[in-house]
């Protein structure tokens, strides 16, 4: 089997894998009377970031760190500029109380103290590791306290009714699946990428900053257009901001409690760490200073083209 055609198997397990997860996944919660809003913002947003876990889970094994690496903060610069700007261009997109009091600065506070531990470690080491899958429960414990206090209904909700609905062995089959999909697709997909890099002499941060996380940041590009073209005002930038919290603590947090992560490209820290937390603090004046409440066209135009620059300078 020839790299690239083991790069695009790897993608589409990894879509497919991730689909049967979160159904499975979904439907079993609620089976154990788990309420939709416990479901919809601890449940699924854990299981629309398998992808990029599976991912960076089997590259740290593989010994490939930077794809790791490549593929977190590759995703969280495409959930903001690529995936929020194209939505943004499709339709106005609101900004919710939550996203100003909460989400935000708790995506913020992460992402600073993500690049922090990097800076001090060269890496993640594995008690740090711990330190972020802690933070992660004490973040989705508030989440849903800070969402049965305002009164607040999950946004999946129509995920969750077809969810519901599943027989119990289907729901398990789902995630068995889903599972191992997950497996076969990240394996497919970090082999492919180191043959790639290997062929092209191309760093394999290149390839996992741009193709890897692109391919991982898929479900949420197509959920965000899917809510666009429905015109479903609250669901997009929640959505993105809290993916990008669980990118962090969540993934590179179980990962590193399995492996410590080290750096072997220093450029994961000079530029593609520099240009998220850049892009971070944009989308931070956007929310807080230039906009009435909502990412505008303009905006989203803007978000999209820092993308374009992001990929432009990574690769040339």
């Amino acid at each position: 089997m020839s790299s690239t055609i083991a790069l695009l198997l790897g993608l589409v397990l990894l879509f497919l894998g991730g689909e049967l997860l979160v159904r499975g996944s979904v439907a079993l919660a609620l089976k154990m009377r788990i309420s939709t809003l416990v479901v919809g913002m601890t449940v699924v947003s854990f299981a629309t970031s398998a992808p990029e876990l599976f991912v960076s889970l089997q590259a740290v094994l593989d010994g490939s760190n930077d794809i790791a690496f490549g593929n977190v903060i590759g995703s969280n610069i495409a959930n903001i500029t690529l995936v929020l700007g194209v939505t943004a261009l499709i339709f106005r997109v609101q900004i919710s109380e939550q996203t100003i009091t909460f989400n935000y600065p708790i995506l913020l506070l992460s992402s600073l103290a993500f690049g922090g531990v990097m800076y001090y470690f060269n890496g993640i080491p594995q008690e740090v590791g711990f330190l972020f899958i802690f933070l992660l429960v004490v973040f989705a414990w508030n989440l849903i306290r800070k969402s049965r206090k305002d009164n607040l209904k999950s946004d999946d909700d129509e995920l969750l009714e077809e969810a519901s609905h599943d027989p119990l062995y289907k729901s398990i089959a789902y995630l068995v699946v889903g599972v191992f999909l997950l497996k076969f697709g990240a394996d497919y997909l970090v082999d492919g990428t180191i043959a790639i890099a290997k062929k092209f002499e191309i760093s394999e941060r290149v390839i996992a900053v741009t193709v890897v996380a692109i391919g991982t940041s898929i479900p949420e590009l197509a959920t965000s257009i899917v809510a666009a073209l429905k015109k479903e005002d609250n669901l997009a930038i929640g959505n993105l901001i809290g993916s990008n919290i669980f990118n962090i603590l969540a993934v590179l947090g179980v990962v590193a409690s399995v492996k410590e992560i080290s750096i072997i490209d220093t450029a994961i820290l000079s530029f593609d760490y520099v240009y998220m937390i850049i892009i971070t603090f944009i989308l931070g004046l956007f929310i807080y200073a230039f906009s009435k409440r909502e990412i505008s066209r303009t905006e989203g135009a803007l978000l999209l083209l820092v993308y374009i620059s992001y990929l432009y300078f990574s690769i040339y």
